[in-house]
């Protein structure tokens, strides 16, 4: 894909109105402000910390977390899709995807382990299936495209949309989760964009998600969110993007032609290379969010 292309996908899903979660969840913000850790508080002498500051570091420490937890998930879903483009292009667009679900489902399954609370479980579920369905009936090609496409083109679109579908459909058997991060590599590669491209999206809208969720809570205003997003956030961002972009989560690659129902999982790789949370406090905090006398968001 050129780099034209690829920029006007990133605008296209960088789209405010995409199902994207910032409507319906703060990422722990809401149960940050409500336990009092909002409150200003001394910093120095005849000095306050103001709001912005705050969201600032609330950004900061969040997404340090989330970059850590859920990169390493994005990129080995993303890269198990690109396998299977590659794969099913080999073989003329024959032959089952159940290896290439399988290890979807053993990485679904791993995140859900590894997040701690139930909160940010059912947050990432409700996000992540909707993603699927938002590729399905909106970036799927129509037939009056498909029409005026080549016959390659078209079976990559429709392997890919099986894929997707089957996915779905895994999950409404209650066969997998759907977790966000799987979700999103799975998106994100379907449509061609690059694993780079990818990570550095994805922490782009969590950190968006929670400036849009302090604007809603009128915790800072609309100008002064995007004042943050131009000039706070895009060196969080980076910094994240690059520091965790290449963490993987551990699951065996394709190449080694070993058995996923076994072990799916390679023992090999440093657990110090995975994914891990990084902020207690945030955990604490986001298992505390349903326990609100009143609440906006429901996560």
């Amino acid at each position: 894909m050129d780099s034209n292309d690829e920029a006007y996908i990133l605008l296209l899903l960088s789209d405010g109105n995409l199902p994207t979660g910032a409507f319906v969840a703060s990422a722990g913000l809401e149960s940050f402000v409500t336990h009092g850790f909002m409150t200003p508080s001394g910093v120095t002498p005849g000095r306050k910390k103001d709001k912005l500051e705050y969201t600032i570091e609330f950004i900061r420490d969040n997404l340090t977390s989330y970059a850590r937890t859920a990169s390493p998930f994005v990129s080995d879903a993303h890269v198990l899709v690109q396998e299977e483009v590659a794969l099913a292009a080999a073989s003329g667009f024959e032959g089952s995807m159940a290896d290439t679900m399988l290890r979807l489902q053993a990485l679904d399954g791993l995140y859900e382990a590894t997040t701690l609370n139930h909160v940010t479980r059912r947050a990432s579920k409700t996000q992540g299936v909707a993603l699927l369905s938002l590729y399905s009936k909106g970036f799927t090609k129509p037939s009056v495209v498909r029409r005026t496409e080549d016959a390659r083109e078209n079976d990559i679109d429709i392997r890919l949309g099986s894929l997707v579908d089957e996915f779905k459909v895994a999950i409404r058997r209650e066969e997998t989760h759907g977790h966000l991060p799987i979700c999103w590599g799975v998106l994100t590669a379907a449509l061609g964009l690059s694993i780079e491209r990818s990570q550095f999206l994805h922490l782009f809208l969590c950190a968006r998600g929670i400036l849009s969720a302090g604007v809603r809570m009128n915790i800072i205003g609309p100008y002064a969110a995007q004042q943050l997003l131009l000039h706070a956030v895009k060196p969080l961002v980076t910094e994240e993007a690059k520091r965790c972009g290449t963490l993987r989560t551990g699951l065996k690659r394709r190449s080694e032609n070993k058995d996923i129902d076994s072990d799916p999982f390679d023992g090999d790789i440093l657990t110090y290379n995975g994914p891990a949370s990084t902020w207690p406090l945030g955990e604490i905090l986001g298992a505390r969010h349903d326990l609100q006398h009143s609440r906006v968001f429901n996560s």
